[in-house]
């Protein structure tokens, strides 16, 4: 079996803020927002690549008293890998936009092997890992050898 990510959820309090912070930061593209605003669907995304996405859950998908206590329990942090050249710009980006890192560049085991990897936090606190691969094209993609 070959899997692929096919996408996260982050609950939101402030899905505008947040979605406006991702597509800055690191240039997606939102989908569904229009309808979103219009309230014809329940929440916006933005596309990372063509086969993953994440959602932004505003407070009514998941904001009750049972919830409420664990919104951020379950995920500690996730990771995106970008090329080498895309990082740099990635870290310029956050200076720019007085994004704190958190940690790094360090480095970090992934699904690749070792990379290069910084942290830093999105407006309500979920913690984004960004890594490149020394092994890796431009696109972040990793040229496995055997």
């Amino acid at each position: 079996m070959k899997f692929l990510l096919d996408h996260i959820v982050l609950n939101c309090l402030d899905v505008e803020k947040v979605l406006d912070f991702y597509c800055r930061v690191f240039g997606f593209v939102p989908e569904r927002l229009e309808m979103f605003r219009a309230g014809t669907v329940p929440f916006p995304s933005v596309r990372i690549n063509p086969d993953t996405i994440i959602d932004f859950f505003p407070g009514a998908l998941w904001d009750s008293e049972k919830t409420r206590e664990n919104r951020h329990g379950n995920l500690n942090h996730f990771c995106l890998s970008v090329g080498e050249g895309d990082f740099a710009g990635l870290r310029e980006r956050l200076v720019a936009l007085a994004v704190a890192i958190e940690e790094g560049p360090v480095e970090r085991w992934g699904a690749h092997g070792t990379g290069i990897s910084i942290y830093f936090r999105d407006p309500e606190c979920n913690l984004i890992e960004v890594r490149y691969y020394e092994h890796a094209d431009d696109t972040g993609t990793c040229q496995l050898t055997s």
